[in-house]
């Protein structure tokens, strides 16, 4: 779709210069509202909200019917001032002046979709598209509101007509993967993020979806090679590197699950379950100082997970042989909801 409010200034001047002048007074009211427009609308691109709806409500009070300044005042409302209610009002005022104006239904409908209204929210955004079929934002719009409606047949045939328009939009096909995913069609998932890795190789967001998918049908292989390019279009994307480090920690890679680990607590240090596999790797390795100051750190962390309890509780007990520091972190792995028979067993005799 062009831009919402560009094209509405170059329409009002060819309209404005080419009607007859019928009074001088009545000729200049226009002519003195499209002025006011045109500063109303240098205000909002600087953000000078307050200035924009002032400058507006002058323009209106010379022209009531200028649906243009109705819509670019709706405009301000939501973007600017929060007021969504107001906007929703503005924007329908510049429908009711100008039924075939697919942008301010474009606005109208988006605005619906953030305050979860739904069925107006569908209603503007299919008169929308009605009137202007080739504007992907609007469709795409469309295809969001129907997913936050919970409605994945009608958002997946919306995204579906999106790309018949665009066959890579980024966006289109993710969504409709994930879609895909939700719905248990892991093979038009894959295919569809295929697709957009092809068209994209630099989308992080759909080679960690492929490494999701590819680790639940258990192709460890091919989960791994895709959390790989993830992390190559996006070195900072935490949950392909937790993810990447457990699939090589459960494959025995301890050194290289022990940098994938380190990567996560590098840039969320707060991250628990981080540093509660990056102790197991460090046992694994013998570095038992370097793992118990890993242990240490989860259960400070997040006191309430219990499997941080649990490998402290193995870590005191085999490995430092001290059975009084392992009983206290098995009893507490219990009191949280932990579930093991050994345990229990322990926890049982340490009572008598």
């Amino acid at each position: 779709m062009q831009s919402r409010i560009g094209p509405f200034v170059i329409l009002l001047m060819t309209v404005f210069c080419v009607a007859p002048p019928v009074a001088s007074l009545y000729s200049a009211q226009p002519d003195a509202a499209q002025k006011a427009y045109q500063q109303a609308l240098s205000f909002f691109r600087e953000d000078q909200y307050d200035n924009a709806a002032e400058t507006l409500k002058k323009a209106l009070a010379l022209q009531p019917q200028y649906a243009e300044a109705h819509h670019l005042l709706g405009l301000v409302y939501f973007q600017g001032k929060k007021e969504p209610v107001e906007a929703i009002e503005s924007l329908k005022k510049a429908v009711r002046l100008k039924p075939a104006y697919p942008e301010a239904l474009y606005d109208l409908g988006r605005i619906y979709l953030s305050q979860a209204k739904y069925q107006e929210g569908e209603q503007a955004l299919t008169r929308a598209i009605a009137l202007a079929p080739q504007s992907e934002e609007a469709r795409l719009a469309l295809a969001k509101l129907y997913t936050r409606a919970g409605n994945a047949t009608k958002a997946i045939q919306a995204y579906q007509a999106l790309l018949a328009l665009k066959p890579r939009h980024p966006e289109a096909l993710y969504s409709l993967s994930r879609l895909y995913d939700t719905q248990g069609d892991a093979k038009l998932a894959r295919h569809t993020l295929q697709q957009l890795t092809q068209a994209d190789p630099s989308h992080a967001d759909a080679w960690y979806l492929l490494g999701r998918i590819a680790e639940k049908e258990n192709n460890l292989g091919e989960a791994a090679d895709a959390y790989n390019q993830a992390i190559l279009a996006k070195p900072d994307l935490v949950d392909a590197h937790y993810n990447l480090g457990f699939l090589l920690r459960s494959a025995g890679k301890q050194e290289e699950a022990t940098k994938q680990f380190l990567q996560v607590i590098r840039y969320r240090p707060e991250y628990a379950e981080a540093h509660m596999n990056l102790g197991m790797s460090y046992t694994a390795l013998g570095l038992f100082d370097e793992a118990e100051q890993a242990y240490e750190k989860a259960v400070e962390l997040k006191p309430n997970l219990p499997e941080a309890h649990y490998n402290l509780g193995v870590f005191y007990e085999l490995h430092r042989k001290d059975p009084i520091r392992a009983l206290v972190q098995y009893r507490k792995y219990l009191e949280l909801g932990g579930n093991d028979e050994r345990v229990e067993r322990i926890v049982s005799q340490g009572r008598r």
